[in-house]
């Protein structure tokens, strides 16, 4: 039930951030974040394609090919979610499941996902992206983690 709640707050927390944001006027952006020094600036981005806008030409690829990628995610974690152990690989899929739901909402919803935060340190001073994606990539990471220092439980 722990990882359940966590891909619901990750869902509900990206949402909500995502709909202040829209709500917010234009001219409010970019604003620094408060208390963070000028290292990380809000912004209100509309991202139509992939990362990066790659793909936004091809609307319908843009919402398929991520919801497949997030059903196959969606599929593992359900397959291992009843079974004992595998903590990491359940936190690591219940991360990516909660931002890639957010990001999906938005494609099939608003048809562009929501961007806003940008961090002031070196090349990622050229991307905006959201909690969702910050949640994603978290994910694949503690998921990766998991599977490599898993118990081999392959008979030889």
């Amino acid at each position: 039930m722990l990882f359940l709640a966590l891909i619901a707050a990750i869902l509900i927390l990206d949402l909500g951030i995502k709909d202040t944001i829209e709500k917010t006027e234009d001219d409010a952006f970019p604003k620094e974040l408060d208390g963070a020094g000028g290292r990380v600036v809000l912004y209100k981005s509309h991202n139509p394609g992939l990362p990066f806008g790659r793909l936004a030409r091809y609307p319908e690829l843009v919402k398929q090919l991520p919801l497949a990628v997030a059903g196959s995610a969606a599929g593992i974690f359900w397959w291992i979610l009843p079974r004992k152990g595998n903590k990491l690989q359940k936190l690591g899929l219940a991360f990516v499941l909660g931002g890639a739901a957010s990001n999906l909402y938005d494609r099939f919803r608003r048809g562009y996902v929501v961007d806003y935060l940008n961090v002031r340190v070196k090349k990622l001073q050229r991307v905006i992206f959201n909690l969702a994606d910050v949640c994603i990539l978290t994910g694949a990471f503690i998921f990766m983690v998991g599977e490599l220092i898993a118990p081999d439980t392959k008979k030889r």
